[in-house]
């Protein structure tokens, strides 16, 4: 299971650089050579990871600039067992140099990460929260969008946005772009718009929908503060459990000899609210079903 997964959603506060951290941190504990490429100028994974993006000597910006290798770039986070390709504010920079660019300006991570791409079982991509160029050049670069979203009817409507996105990226630059899955995060089944919304995901995105859900938890919050990923704060915690069960069911996923997954679980208390055909939440998600 070679891939390239971008973690994506232009919505901000889904969970996006938590979801990338600890999904690099849980897959490596399952020993795949994993690669995560901080695309944030907020450098909030560089931070997560225990490194202080305010002293980086290479990063993420000097490799879409080309000034620098990304083998230099790369920075090795020991005590979670990946590698990290870090950034800062510098990136904001980077965006508008890129942008100034007449051609290949949404190729250039991709062919960045060519040299390096089979040192690695999975690479994945902290995206910025914006559709800008900085997440073109993710998309173009990967084999698939993972995307994280709260059961809310903000993110629906951004959810719609993305697949569109999605959808032109496809079509324009990168044929192989796949939807790897979306991903239910700061989930509270005591609240019935959450479950609501879960319900009709599953119904409009069948198994794209993945079916382990990340609660709301407390260790998994504090966690970024530590500068570690959740499983080396409190292994035991609720959000390290959950993320260890999303790498296990991404793998699962991706291996074709895997016996094929159960059907959803049911989400909780689901059925306490029923939402009519004509519903806002049905409407924002009908043209992609």
């Amino acid at each position: 299971m070679k891939r390239i997964i971008a973690v994506a959603n232009q919505k901000g506060g889904v969970g996006k650089t938590t979801t990338a951290v600890n999904l690099a941190a849980s897959l490596a504990t399952m020993q795949c050579r994993v690669l995560l490429v901080d695309l944030d100028p907020q450098g909030n994974a560089t931070m997560g990871c225990g490194v202080d993006k305010r002293t980086l000597e290479r990063s993420a910006t000097d490799v879409l600039l080309g000034d620098c290798n990304i083998v230099d770039a790369i920075v090795t986070i020991e005590s979670a067992g990946f590698e990290l390709l870090p950034a800062n504010q510098d990136l904001t920079a980077a965006e508008v140099r890129l942008l100034t660019l007449l051609a290949g300006r949404e190729h250039r991570l991709e062919k960045a990460l060519a040299p390096v791409r089979d040192r690695y079982d999975i690479v994945v991509i902290d995206c910025p929260p914006a559709l800008n160029i900085l997440t073109v050049n993710a998309l173009t670069a990967a084999d698939s969008v993972l995307v994280p979203m709260q059961c809310e009817y903000y993110a629906l409507e951004g959810l719609s946005g993305l697949m569109s996105t999605i959808d032109q990226i496809r079509d324009s630059v990168n044929a192989k772009l796949e939807v790897e899955g979306i991903l239910r995060t700061m989930f509270d089944p005591r609240n019935n718009l959450s479950n609501d919304v879960a319900a009709q995901l599953i119904e409009h995105f069948g198994d794209r929908v993945f079916r382990t859900i990340i609660p709301r938890n407390v260790r998994l919050a504090e966690a970024p503060s530590f500068g570690v990923p959740v499983m080396l704060h409190d292994k035991d915690s609720r959000g390290a459990l959950a993320y260890l069960a999303l790498a296990g069911e991404m793998l699962r996923r991706g291996d074709p000899d895997a016996p094929p997954l159960e059907e959803p679980v049911p989400v909780e208390a689901a059925a306490e609210v029923e939402i009519g055909a004509g519903s806002h939440l049905s409407h924002l998600l009908t043209h992609e079903k």
